[in-house]
């Protein structure tokens, strides 16, 4: 069972919005592929926040891992797309997400079930997120994989939540900007190559998932490196969503055992593929049947 803590917001465009938060696409892909999935999110008592309990419903969520909040409003995204399909984000402060609850008597023991424990940073950048995201996630199994998708937005990060949130990991996935940033506030002088050498012990990491846009992407691992061109694709829509889609396939192969080499070829054409459909999201469960026999016994 994988559990997935996070944001579940629509994503705006100008004509047009989607159902988004790389918490979300994540847990939507991972359940497609045929995994069991939990996801636990918080959303306003709002217009918004009604139709995303509909769809969650149908698209067979259990909500009852949904809070939903009379105050606070269900969270929003501005997306503003540039002349390459790449986007630009204007997130919306202070909403629902922001103060998802720690529920002792129900989280602890869902946690503890979990082979897989997901989390970011966005859904932590207030001091209760931070607070109470953190005591979710601590009551993860020790043989479970604590996954950080680092997703560093800007002004909703900050030194203590990351360094707190590697120490809850041993696998993570960033861009090669959050990469920079990382270096950076860490105040690392060397070399990149020693900067990965570093996050793996300093934190005990066993995977460091690197993408680099259309530089393709790395895998580094205590055993070995890996890594691969950008797969091609022939229409290319948008990028929204890709490095959520990337992460839900090198989740799937780290739960299943794959080999680094086909985790990081299948994360690399997955996530290409999401780049030829408008949004982060498949409209049909059809788009899924080409991946799905790579998963056959993902419950």
């Amino acid at each position: 069972m994988i559990c997935v803590v996070g944001e579940i917001l629509y994503d705006v465009y100008p004509s047009y919005k989607h159902l988004g938060g790389a918490p979300f696409n994540f847990a939507f892909h991972l359940k497609n592929l045929g995994f069991r999935v939990r996801f636990i999110s918080r959303i306003g008592n709002d217009t918004d926040g009604k139709k995303i309990l509909d769809l969650l419903e149908m698209y067979r969520f259990d909500l009852n891992d949904i809070q939903l909040d009379d105050i606070h409003r269900t969270g929003m995204v501005t997306v503003n797309l540039d002349d390459n399909g790449v986007p630009q984000f204007q997130i919306t402060s202070d909403v629902a997400y922001d103060y998802i609850e720690f529920i002792p008597e129900v989280h602890r023991e869902l946690i503890r079930q979990a082979d897989l424990v997901y989390f970011g940073s966005l859904v932590q950048r207030s001091q209760q997120g931070f607070e109470n995201i953190q005591k979710i996630i601590s009551n993860k199994a020790s043989s479970a994989v604590g996954f950080y998708d680092i997703n560093l937005r800007p002004n909703c990060y900050n030194d203590l939540l990351i360094s707190e949130s590697l120490l809850r990991a041993n696998a993570i996935k960033l861009n090669q900007e959050e990469f920079e940033e990382l270096k950076r506030l860490m105040m690392f002088e060397k070399n990149s190559r020693s900067f990965v050498q570093h996050l793996l012990d300093e934190y005990e990491l066993n995977i460091i998932s690197l993408t680099k846009g259309h530089e393709g992407s790395d895998l580094y691992t205590r055993n070995g490196n890996f890594s691969i061109d950008a797969a091609k694709s022939e229409k290319v829509v948008d990028s929204v969503g890709a490095g959520d889609a990337y992460a839900a396939m090198l989740a799937a192969g780290l739960i299943k055992n794959m080999p680094p080499e086909i985790i990081i070829q299948n994360a690399s054409a997955f996530a290409s593929s999401i780049c030829e459909i408008k949004g982060a999201i498949p409209e049909t469960e059809a788009f899924y049947e080409p991946f799905r026999p790579m998963f056959a016994e993902g419950e």
